[in-house]
């Protein structure tokens, strides 16, 4: 039986095993749903923080809904896990570019080119 108000959306975005849930974000995602995706993704990262697909996909979703702020905080998670996360760095510039930070983007775009062999001409 359904319940109503938040705790029935929050046991729906709850719902399922990690993979079920994980599917569903990718869906959500996909159909551009970008807080819904979030929303599901924010309990499979707190369960499986360790996974940088689930973490990188929240960041996006939280980015494509103009939550920049919670959008840095996981790209920045991911990278200070995994520093040669080239997607990440990406994300994280653009990111910080998108909220005129752009002195702080600069590195993380750098690093991003480096790690995808785009070196500029000498």
């Amino acid at each position: 039986m359904e319940t109503q108000g938040t705790q029935g959306e929050t046991t729906y975005y709850e719902h399922g095993s990690a993979a079920e849930r994980w599917e569903r974000a990718q869906l959500f995602f996909g159909a551009k749903d970008y807080a819904g995706a979030a929303r599901v993704l924010a309990g499979l990262v707190e369960e499986v923080p360790e996974q940088t697909g689930p973490r990188l996909l929240l960041a996006r979703a939280y980015y494509h809904s103009a939550q920049l702020s919670r959008a840095e905080a996981e790209l920045r998670a991911v990278v200070e896990r995994d520093p040669v996360e080239r997607y990440a760095r990406l994300m994280l510039g653009r990111t910080l570019q998108r909220q005129a930070r752009h002195a702080e983007a600069e590195p993380h775009l750098r690093i991003a080119s480096a790690l995808a062999g785009d070196f500029p001409e000498a």
